[in-house]
């Protein structure tokens, strides 16, 4: 049908009994109930309405042929891997230290381990897959964290398990540094904020089938067989990636032979990486503040370790003519200001899993289990917003919606940092109900940006996203706990226990004012960041709607 405005004016008759007709009665009924004109147009409009809005139809656009869909369904099951080989250590602990008898902090190593070989080797995986395919190095994480985590089942010692855990970390290091440029070979600019999506929704449903069956298994079974439910959701991983190996043999045939790794650079890397990791974490005895001795103790020389590390490094990468990162990306000024943008982002989640916890538990007196229903609603909107941010990053590409979700993140902590103690729990989660929205808006939009800014080397990129995400929940954890540490005094063990929540409660005041403000610092710089020149010129290009209808 042609549109409302190309349409012949209808001319219609009326049933008025002052007109005379020979034509009876019914026929001008018939006439008069045919839809008027301003009928048609609201009915064209509705029409076109929901053609825009079908989400579910342009998602479809990302499975035109064979290799589009494998892509996106092998990229989609290593996400749900990761996901459950993360979750499992941490919730493991517990029951772990009991059967082997041990304290606590030291089954706790367990997830100290995996995040630093995670997050230290995530840029180097990056660079692997550029040496010798993203696909290969890919894969090879899907088969690590697979036969590890079973591993880890059977081990039985704390060292081994500990060893195996630091393996998982690897495999899954090879995943992540790695899916990212897959996903940018595979897919097109103006398509990359839905096919992230895909990823970020099935890693929220991996840590929604965590939390439903992992306690169950805790408590009436045992801490193996979580380990063990890696096992099939591994294999169905290395099914579903195994086609992609095939697509991308020919691609990297000429490349792999030209590309070369300064490994000397390279380990001094992940060795300050490490340090970085290391300097933000409690493992050391005492109590759990930056500000007692023991935290003096540990947390200055990993920082100074730190420091020297990252000199020498930097010193090294001058000297070589094939510099393990190549600093001339970050020239790109819309590529530097994705990734500050990125790293306040995950800054403020792991805030979260660091701050939440602590007000609920220490500030308010509830049990573990209230804090896993207060961070329910964030996982639950996980399963449909980063989908819907996804299509309108491709669609619209606007410049509001990475610095309104961070800003809705600002909001959140505002909120929950000055009225946590006021509201009853139930409504803490109302309160963070901006910073959920808010973090599962910005974290597809953003991961299909940085890939857009760099078009020259998706390795650099995938590899620098992935890197930023661990400084910021590195930088995120360090922040929270140091900050809740000023508050406490020293005569800690002297207070009642109402005393003492008041104490946590006024901590965590200060340290979501310092989330706020970071989580501005992080919503201007998106403001001000202009749209990709790769992306600007596919904009250009785009056919201009003409004019219909008569002159």
């Amino acid at each position: 049908m042609a549109p409302i405005h190309q349409q012949e004016p209808r001319i219609f008759q009326l049933t008025s009994p002052s007109f005379t007709s020979t034509e009876p009665a019914s026929s001008y009924k018939i006439v008069a109930e045919q839809p008027s004109y301003w009928e048609e147009c609201k009915l064209d409009i509705l029409r076109e309405t929901l053609r825009r809005l079908n989400v579910i139809g342009h998602y479809r656009e990302l499975g035109t042929n064979r290799q589009r869909k494998e892509s996106m369904v092998a990229l989609a099951s290593t996400q749900l891997l990761v996901q459950l080989s993360s979750m499992p250590i941490a919730m493991t602990i517990p029951s772990v230290a009991r059967h082997f008898e041990v304290e606590v902090s030291q089954a706790s190593w367990m997830v100290v381990i995996r995040l630093l070989m995670l997050g230290s080797t995530v840029f180097l995986a990056a660079r692997l897959g550029e040496r010798y395919g993203y696909t290969r190095v890919y894969f090879t994480g899907a088969i690590l964290m697979t036969v590890a985590s079973v591993l880890s089942a059977a081990s039985n010692s704390l060292l081994t398990l500990i060893l195996w855990s630091g393996v998982v970390g690897l495999g899954g290091a090879l995943i992540t540094g790695n899916a990212n440029a897959i996903l940018a070979q595979v897919f097109d600019t103006n398509e990359r904020g839905r096919a992230f999506s895909v990823m970020v929704v099935s890693a929220r449903l991996g840590t929604l089938i965590g939390l439903a069956l992992f306690g169950i298994f805790l408590q009436y079974f045992s801490w193996r067989l979580v380990f063990l439910t890696s096992l099939p959701i591994g294999l169905l991983a290395m099914k579903n990636s195994y086609p992609l190996l095939k697509y991308q043999a020919e691609q990297f045939k000429d490349t792999v032979q030209t590309i070369n790794i300064n490994y000397v650079a390279a380990v001094l890397m992940v060795a300050t990486l490490g340090a970085l990791i290391l300097s933000g974490m409690h493992i050391h005895e005492g109590a759990e503040t930056f500000t007692s001795n023991e935290a003096l103790a540990y947390h200055v020389p990993m920082h100074l370790l730190f420091f020297a590390l990252l000199g020498l490094f930097i010193v090294v990468q001058g000297r070589t003519g094939d510099p393990f990162v190549e600093f001339k990306y970050f020239k790109e000024k819309a590529f530097s200001m994705a990734l500050y943008s990125n790293t306040t982002f995950h800054l403020s989640m792991l805030a979260v899993t660091t701050l939440i916890p602590i007000v609920i538990e220490n500030g308010l007196g509830y049990s573990p289990i209230v804090v896993a229903l207060v961070i329910m609603p964030n996982q639950l909107m996980g399963l449909f917003l980063p989908a819907l941010a996804g299509w309108i990053y491709d669609k619209y590409n606007p410049r509001w919606l990475r610095p309104s979700a961070l800003m809705g993140i600002a909001l959140g902590f505002v909120l929950v940092g000055f009225f946590a103690g006021v509201v009853p729990v139930w409504g803490i989660p109302i309160l963070l109900l901006p910073a959920y929205i808010g973090s599962n808006l910005f974290n597809t939009a953003n991961n299909a940006l940085v890939m857009n800014t760099l078009p020259e080397s998706t390795a650099f990129a995938s590899g620098m996203l992935e890197t930023t995400r661990q400084m910021g929940h590195t930088v995120g954890a360090t922040i929270s706990a140091a900050v809740v540490s000023l508050a406490i005094p020293v005569t800690i063990e002297f207070l009642s226990p109402s005393d003492l929540q008041a104490v946590y409660r006024e901590g965590f005041r200060y340290a979501a004012i310092a989330v706020v403000w970071i989580m501005v610092s992080g919503s201007i710089v998106a403001v001000f960041q202009k749209m990709p020149e790769s992306m600007q010129k596919r904009k250009d290009s785009d056919p201009k709607p003409q004019p219909t209808g008569g002159d």
